[in-house]
């Protein structure tokens, strides 16, 4: 499984041999035999729960796990509510040790020891402002840090008339929440938020955000001079040993890949599988971009599944 090199993961599109699909018992952590994370599992719905803020937790967008349930996109959750999820993913590929971030499923995935043992849903930078790529080090691990405010980000909030702090110390309203993270030499990060419900969007000015019981999970596993990775890949194309073929296919957010579906069927091409694949199942998942593995090969019905 680590046989992947840096040069390849950066092409934006991965074959990965798998061992075997996550199912619901594996639905909150990782497959650590495969390459699937996630599953397909029932949630009951608790108070203050919304669409959004699920979909953040487990790593779902909204509209698809509103649309998955019947519901309307801004439809109100009631306290006991029964909800399906699916959101199973590939992991793009694996690491010797360290973290791997892929920008397009807005995903981080932690290896030790050439195994998968956590993965967690972020928050990513904005079109405007995107989060790099690139292969760095942990360079800082705090608790309860102090935002030094950028002056890039001061003058966005001039310029929309806010509060222009060059600090904020640390409590509840921090952005940066309890942990921060450093790497790189931009002043980029990995941090806890004050506002959970914005995980698994592109809202944050570069830096990557998590929940925060999962920085606290995340931090409590890592150490200085860790590698972090950080990747581009919309597509993703996996294999199981028993031959069940699954494609990922991500919103191009900040619009660096080449046509998807050239891109899925080049793919195919290399590595001998386009006469395993439905091609109107294919066509199906790459128009809806959901962002969830699909399998998409010759045994299922000729259909996207839902």
């Amino acid at each position: 499984m680590t046989g992947f090199s840096a040069r390849r993961a950066r092409q934006g599109l991965l074959l990965v041999a798998m061992a075997g699909a996550a199912g619901p018992a594996a639905a909150q952590g990782p497959d650590a035999a495969g390459v699937l994370v996630g599953g397909e599992f029932s949630y009951t719905v608790k108070s203050g729960d919304s669409l959004s803020s699920v979909g953040a937790r487990f790593g779902v967008d909204p509209r698809l796990l509103a649309e998955s349930n019947g519901l309307s996109p801004v439809a109100w959750l009631r306290v006991g509510q029964v909800l399906g999820v699916d959101n199973r993913h590939i992991v793009p590929f694996f690491l010797e040790q360290g973290i791997l971030i892929n920008i397009p499923q807005r995903l981080l995935f932690l290896f030790q020891k050439s195994r998968l043992v956590a993965w967690y849903p972020v928050g990513l930078g904005r079109l405007d402002w995107p989060t790099e790529v690139g292969r760095f080090a942990i360079r800082t691990l705090e608790r309860r840090p102090t935002w030094n405010v950028p002056s890039s980000i001061q003058e966005e909030m001039r310029r929309r008339g806010q509060i222009v702090p060059a600090r904020v110390p640390p409590g509840p309203e921090n952005p940066l929440g309890e942990y921060w993270i450093g790497f790189g030499t931009s002043g980029c990060g990995i941090h806890g938020t004050n506002a959970p419900a914005s995980i698994y969007g592109f809202r944050t000015h570069g830096c990557i955000r998590l929940h925060p019981d999962d920085i606290a999970d995340l931090v409590s596993r890592v150490s200085k001079e860790m590698a972090v990775e950080l990747v581009y890949q919309p597509v993703l194309l996996a294999r199981a040993l028993d031959g069940a073929v699954f494609l990922e296919v991500n919103p191009d957010t900040y619009g660096w890949q080449e046509d998807t579906s050239r891109a899925v069927a080049a793919l195919a091409e290399r590595e001998s599988l386009e006469t395993l694949l439905l091609p109107d199942v294919v066509e199906q998942v790459v128009a809806r971009k959901e962002g969830l593995a699909r399998r998409v090969d010759v045994r299922v019905a000729p259909r996207a599944e839902r």
